[in-house]
């Protein structure tokens, strides 16, 4: 496949007729830079390049990067495989794992920042977006005629641009390399450099309530792991999901939790740990405080009514979506972020961030998803301080570089191999449902991100060994992966019924994860995460 397309001319997709000049491209050693100038305000989808790469050789993977942090992500084979939106018949569905929510075309994959196209013998190609804050990158790959069809798609998602200066778009580089492990890592860095990325923060170690607890989570019971929280190595104690009074009222607890947050995070911070707290910071439910007595802060739509930006039954439901396009909406998301580090919380965790994606009549049309997804990051981030760590998750990955200091690198775990009786699954989207191999494979898939783009987050170790459905080979499989990754060591069990044994076991995984940290950290080349491995054989079945 050559390295860089003989001719790059872009072509603009839009909801309004534009001009035949409008974007200015020049060509870089390794690519191009691209800007947008449409003059007179117009509504812009997408821009793209498309070219011809060359025979299409059976058996080429390609290297699928999902949108958000739970997005579908891995090797998929090119002229065999389909991207999920093939088998959705669902709009929403789509537009929470994808930048355009759009379906593909037949035989289409495609990759979110970047891909690999690997054929069965020569050289790899990566193609990539240095950058994601001002909007989303997408690259395309389909065989046409017996020839490998590439496009590379800024996605604008309709914003409405224009005036006397070009609108500049994140350049693209086209690269050839024998490990495509290695060239994603350059891929990664350069991003980092580009963005800013934060990646100085310490290696953690923490708890956290939710794969024990889930949102029966109560006080008592934080404070009764808290009381054993001592023995163990951990930086952070985390309160997650099922705390607060209502989704957008989270410094509100519940009648489980009688003690004000400030004063639980006092007890967190006496026990030596940084205290951490989950919020879904865009969204609020239809009943909450906020939507109530602040609806100017909720996205609208073409009628004028409020948006629906999630659906979890854990909530209730439908939750609407914030408009962080509205000034009104940043100031009250910075003074979240003031009002949750003013009660003592140091570490926050910044859940279902992908809603600023899902369409609807923003206040500013010319505010592209991936703009919509950072200003909200960003106000929150001024009031939080720059000191303060914050985790992203259910997030867009190109808007979070340079404002996450972690970020969540796959779908949730769970207390099981395979999808829980609890959870939904849609065709295409099978692989964000919450199940350990799930999450296990995509912490192999993005090893290359950690220290380069931020500290990788593959979610949560259990260690215990009742009350789930793993067997203790896959609880101590994934513990070792976890601490082979160099990512955040965060344990979900209740302390009380935990021994020397899996003490001993934590300790191991944080000294292997210390080490590969330190590696990464050093710009070592990258380590991948232990591969997922075959599914366990049913009792009784003959081994292959």
């Amino acid at each position: 496949m050559p390295s860089i397309p003989d001719s790059i001319r872009a072509t603009v997709r839009a909801g309004e007729p534009v001009g035949p000049e409008v974007v200015e491209v020049s060509r870089r050693d390794d690519g191009w830079d691209w800007a947008l100038h449409v003059g007179p305000a117009t509504a812009v989808d997408a821009v793209r390049v498309d070219w011809d790469a060359g025979p299409a050789r059976a058996g080429t993977r390609m290297f699928v990067n999902g949108w958000q942090s739970w997005s579908p992500t891995g090797w998929r084979t090119l002229g065999v495989d389909d991207d999920p939106s093939r088998a959705s018949t669902l709009d929403f569905l789509r537009a929470i794992h994808h930048a355009d929510p759009a379906v593909c075309a037949t035989g289409e994959l495609r990759s979110e920042m970047a891909t690999v196209l690997t054929p069965p013998d020569g050289p790899a190609t990566l193609i990539g977006f240095l950058g994601g804050s001002r909007h989303d990158g997408t690259v395309r790959a389909r065989v046409v005629d017996g020839r490998v069809r590439v496009t590379a798609e800024a996605w604008l998602g309709g914003a409405r641009l224009g005036g006397d200066e070009p609108w500049p778009l994140h350049p693209v580089v086209v690269r050839v390399g024998d490990d495509p492990e290695a060239l994603l890592a350059r891929w990664a860095t350069d991003v980092g450099g580009a963005e800013r990325a934060r990646v100085a923060a310490p290696f953690t170690v923490g708890w956290c309530t939710w794969y024990q607890y889930f949102e029966r989570i109560d006080e008592r019971t934080v404070r009764d792991n808290l009381a054993h929280a001592g023995d163990w190595p951990f930086d952070v104690f985390q309160i997650d999901d099922g705390y607060q009074s209502a989704v957008g009222d989270w410094l509100e607890p519940n009648d489980r939790f009688p003690t004000p947050l400030d004063a639980l995070a006092d007890a967190i911070r006496d026990r030596g740990c940084t205290p951490g707290l989950w919020l879904a910071p865009f969204l609020a439910a239809p009943s909450s405080r906020l939507a109530r007595e602040h609806p100017g802060l909720l996205t609208r739509d073409g009628s004028g009514e409020p948006v629906v930006s999630m659906f979890n039954d854990i909530w209730g439901g439908f939750v609407l979506g914030l408009d962080p396009t509205r000034p009104e909406t940043r100031a009250h998301l910075e003074d979240l972020g003031r009002a949750v580090r003013a009660a003592g919380f140091d570490y926050a965790k910044l859940d279902f961030t992908f809603s600023p994606n899902v369409p609807g009549a923003y206040a500013d049309p010319a505010a592209t998803p991936a703009q919509r997804v950072r200003a909200g990051y960003d106000a929150f981030r001024r009031g939080f301080g720059d000191d303060g760590f914050i985790l992203g998750c259910g997030a867009p990955l190109g808007a979070c570089v340079g404002v996450v200091d972690a970020m969540r690198i796959g779908p949730d775990v769970a207390p099981s191999w395979e999808v829980g009786a609890r959870d939904t699954v849609w065709p295409g989207y099978e692989f964000a449902a919450p199940a350990l191999r799930h999450a296990w494979s995509a912490t192999a898939d993005r090893a290359f991100m950690h220290r380069r783009l931020w500290a990788n987050d593959p979610d949560c170790v259990m260690l215990r060994t009742r009350d789930t459905d793993l067997t203790p080979a896959q609880v101590e499989g994934w513990a070792r992966a976890v601490g082979a990754s160099g990512g955040m060591v965060v344990v979900s069990d209740d302390l009380a019924r935990l021994g020397p044994e899996h003490r001993a076991l934590l300790d191991q995984v944080i000294a292997a994860g210390r080490a590969t940290d330190a590696r990464a950290a050093d710009a070592a080349p990258v380590v991948p995460a232990p591969p997922v491995p075959a599914p366990p054989v049913p009792d009784g079945a003959p081994e292959a």
